[in-house]
């Protein structure tokens, strides 16, 4: 019995991450997340009291997912160079969500910044994870004194890819602002080394 509740809690928290993405943590309600798991609202409110608890069963999940994500790529991308690429590739590889939804992290923590959401330190917490992994890979590249800034200007124009992409709904202008993400880095990466 404790197994299938815990399945149906994950699924609650798989289905609110997905509707928070595509509609907005504001514009879903406890109704949109019960009737897309087709579920009794009674059964819901067994598992989660209020949508801040789902909220933030979400970023939890999130945080561990690009924990492990990063934890991954350390393991199969043989080096940092290429695991920065792979990163920055990252919103090739997820071109029709972002195209159509922008960002899953930066739309929700933009969301909650308006509304100055006591979650909002929780969900920078997304940030944190990437930011401090490319902190790590800039300084296996030789890049010590500017792994920070570096890596808050690939998080930076990360963003803005993804929004403007977002709201052109330009999957070129996505594909070439990555393109030229990379040479940029690569300008950067060889600075040092010469």
């Amino acid at each position: 019995m404790r197994n299938k509740g815990a399945a149906v809690r994950q699924r609650i928290v798989d289905t609110a991450d997905q509707l928070f993405y595509h509609q907005g943590y504001e514009n879903t309600s406890f109704s949109d997340i019960a009737d897309a798991m087709g579920i009794s609202r009674g059964n819901f409110y067994y598992h989660f009291k209020s949508k801040d608890e789902i909220l933030n069963a979400v970023i939890n999940a999130r945080v561990t997912r690009f924990t492990e994500m990063l934890s991954e790529w350390d393991k199969k991308i043989p080096g940092p160079k290429q695991r920065l690429h792979y990163y920055i590739d990252m919103q090739s590889r997820n071109q029709e969500n972002i195209v159509s939804h922008g960002c899953p992290v930066g739309s929700l923590c933009t969301e909650l910044a308006k509304t100055r959401h006591s979650t909002l330190v929780d969900a920078n917490q997304m940030f944190t994870v990437f930011r401090d992994w490319l902190i790590t890979q800039l300084k296996l590249l030789g890049l010590k004194n500017k792994a920070k800034l570096i890596s808050m200007h690939l998080l930076a124009r990360g963003q803005g890819i993804a929004t403007v992409s977002n709201a052109f709904e330009d999957k070129e202008f996505l594909r070439r602002e990555v393109k030229q993400l990379k040479q940029w880095l690569d300008v950067e990466i060889l600075k040092v080394s010469h």
